[in-house]
């Protein structure tokens, strides 16, 4: 554990300085309470359903998760998608036109994209050969001014999850945040970082509703932190950054766990069934280990192959441009139809 690590340090001054904005829902918190008449936030008076402000700080929705995940409420922040969670880590810790932060291709573009909106430097790390984060040459990167660490595991574009070896030695010894993307976790037989969390206070994690859970269209992202980081999060999140409409549909949806959990269990059945079927493709020549909705490939022409399968009525993913991924496709795993349909396809292609 870091006992010595202090957040403050990482912190931008001007963030650590602010005071944060408060709503007219932040001055009265208890807005649920329908004996009151609200004349402080100059809204609509008429029914809608949605005529309200949302609860800022989305305590209905913490409150399930936080009991799901067995953490507190003040260690959960809410944004929209995980893109906007991310975003608010730049503008928190990293000052424009002199901090940097360390990714790992292959792996999630919007990392780079959001770096060069901020005007955050962006050191790139390639994965090892084996996708596997090259622990030295990571920390050899780092500097005064590096303060943040991406890892996406299970990884994006390639599916395979981390090793914990990896993982444990650069949550201690790297000396910035360390930003554990968990979008595919679900997916894995790996347990989450979030029982990590009050062992490493430099620890950061990320989740989204988007994939097991089936909300991409609500955008709803997670980030679990220690309460200090959140608390830094809080003062520069935008005040009703989650819409009411979202909130109420991840409610919704949270309370059935056993659907989900179902759903879950279906897409892995159907991405083992899709394994068997691609060692009989004749153009692919390796399929890699995937703890992931999805399966990267390497096949002799992803051009080619991409083009065929969009003839077909089959939009895939070409990744043939990423770092490591020459003549890669990026598979997702459908319905069982629509997977049927994929095999069928990649069968007919390749005889």
């Amino acid at each position: 554990m870091k006992n010595n690590f202090d957040i403050n340090t990482l912190v931008r001054e001007n963030v650590l300085k602010m005071k944060p904005y408060s709503s007219a829902r932040d001055e009265f918190e208890d807005f649920n309470t329908a004996e009151m008449i609200f004349l402080d936030a100059n809204e609509n008076p008429f029914e809608t359903g949605v005529n309200r402000y949302p609860d800022p700080q989305q305590a209905s929705v913490k409150a399930v998760l936080a009991k799901q995940k067995n953490i507190l409420p003040n260690q959960i922040l809410l944004g929209n998608g995980s893109d906007e969670v991310l975003d608010l880590l730049f503008r928190a810790f990293c000052e424009p036109n002199k901090d940097n932060i360390i990714s790992l291709p292959p792996t999630y573009g919007m990392y780079g994209v959001l770096a060069n909106i901020n005007a955050v430097e962006n050191k790139e790390v390639f994965l090892s050969t084996d996708f596997e984060p090259q622990v030295d040459a990571i920390l050899d990167a780092a500097n005064e001014y590096t303060k943040i660490l991406f890892l996406c595991s299970p990884n994006n574009p390639t599916g395979n999850s981390f090793s914990d070896e990896s993982v444990v030695s650069l949550l201690q010894n790297f000396k910035g945040l360390v930003v554990i993307d968990e979008a595919y976790i679900d997916f894995s037989n790996k347990q989450s970082w979030l029982n990590e969390l009050d062992e490493y206070p430099n620890l950061i994690i990320t989740q989204t509703l988007s994939k097991a859970y089936g909300l991409a269209g609500i955008r709803l992202g997670i980030c679990y932190a220690s309460s200090q980081v959140i608390t830094i999060l809080n003062k520069i999140k935008p005040p009703y950054n989650v819409n009411e409409l979202t909130q109420k549909r991840a409610l919704e949806r949270l309370s059935d766990q056993e659907k989900i959990q179902l759903e879950i269990d279906s897409i892995v059945v159907q991405r083992e069934d899709l394994i068997k079927v691609l060692h009989k493709v004749k153009f692919v020549s390796k399929i890699y280990p995937t703890e992931a909705n999805f399966i990267l490939i390497k096949v002799d022409d992803a051009n080619k192959r991409y083009s065929e399968l969009i003839a077909k009525g089959i939009v895939i993913r070409n990744r043939t441009t990423q770092p490591l991924c020459e003549n890669t496709l990026r598979l997702t795993i459908g319905t069982a139809e629509e997977n049927k349909k994929l095999m069928e396809a990649l069968l007919a292609i390749s005889s």
